[in-house]
């Protein structure tokens, strides 16, 4: 287990305590961090080497809290998801101890839809637990966002108040997934969800990449979709959409970072922002949006 954080993976483009922008705090909200315990973290790490990109920031959970709370980033919504039957109480009882020893760490559970006992896992870690959130990945957990297995996850949410941080979108597009992600996922699934679950506040990562346009669209049609800008302004998977459409939604985007899982330095999207956006959706994009979400 490493004891240091590595160097940045390039030069950081915002400096720990630099104002984002004239009248804006340096503090942020990341409403997309990774927490897992070491062994699964390592598990995803090695997939990612074989199937993916070469994460920069090998991190383990307290260090990825550390890391990120020395750059100016006081809130963290903590996902994590699992892909196997007996996995997810697990998870969500760790991620519930780190947010108990770190304020900053906004916990988020998870669950396997259709595996035995899911509801009364949620109903835990909803309940007792106190975690504020629900997370899915439909590439990894090998599942569309209309799976009937999902009902009973929005129905709890649904009346729990909590939002669901579902990866319903098709990037990206990876074979190590095990399933064609295309045909499982997409924007027109994702709309039969909210036109079923109006109540539902459904939270989509990465723009919904990549049909961020028609996901941007979605967003005049239903009050209770959210979007979170999680690698969609690095120029990494294509470029990042006209800025003004940013302007225009957002009170409904969250800023996300994907850390630690990340194959560029940490700050490539907020230095994005920070160029892009004038101070008052900053504010709302950095932090505003993701603390009336995720404040019960």
């Amino acid at each position: 287990m490493p004891t240091e954080p590595p160097p940045p993976a390039a030069e950081p483009r915002v400096a720990p305590g630099a104002p984002l922008a004239p009248g804006v705090s340096a503090e942020v909200a990341d409403a997309h961090v990774h927490l897992f315990p070491p062994r699964v973290f390592e598990a995803i790490w090695r997939w990612f080497d074989e199937h993916a990109w070469h994460v920069e920031y090998p991190l383990y959970a307290e260090q990825v809290v550390e890391f990120l709370r020395a750059r100016g980033v006081s809130r963290m919504i903590a996902l994590h998801y699992s892909h196997r039957p007996g996995m997810a109480r697990v998870l969500n009882r760790f991620v519930a101890d780190v947010a108990a020893r770190s304020p900053e760490v906004v916990p988020v559970a998870t669950v396997l839809p259709g595996e035995p006992d899911a509801d009364e896992i949620l109903a835990e870690a909803l309940g007792p637990l106190g975690l504020r959130g629900v997370k899915l990945h439909c590439h990894v957990q090998r599942l569309s966002p209309d799976d009937p297995r999902l009902e009973p996850v929005f129905r709890r949410a649904s009346e729990a108040g909590v939002p669901v941080v579902i990866h319903s979108g098709r990037a990206p597009c990876l074979g190590g997934y095990g399933v064609d992600v295309r045909t499982l996922c997409g924007a027109e699934r994702t709309r039969r969800v909210l036109q079923r679950w109006p109540k539902l506040k459904l939270v989509v990562p990465h723009l919904g990449a990549d049909e961020v346009l028609e996901h941007f669209a979605m967003l005049d049609e239903f009050e209770n979709l959210w979007l979170d800008t999680t690698m969609a302004l690095a120029s990494y998977f294509e470029a990042p959409p006209d800025p003004a459409l940013l302007v225009r939604h957002a009170d409904r985007l969250l800023y996300g970072s994907d850390f630690p899982n990340l194959p560029y330095a940490w700050d490539t999207e907020l230095a994005w922002l920070r160029a892009h956006l004038p101070p008052d959706a900053l504010a709302k994009i950095l932090g505003g949006t993701a603390a009336a979400l995720f404040t019960p």
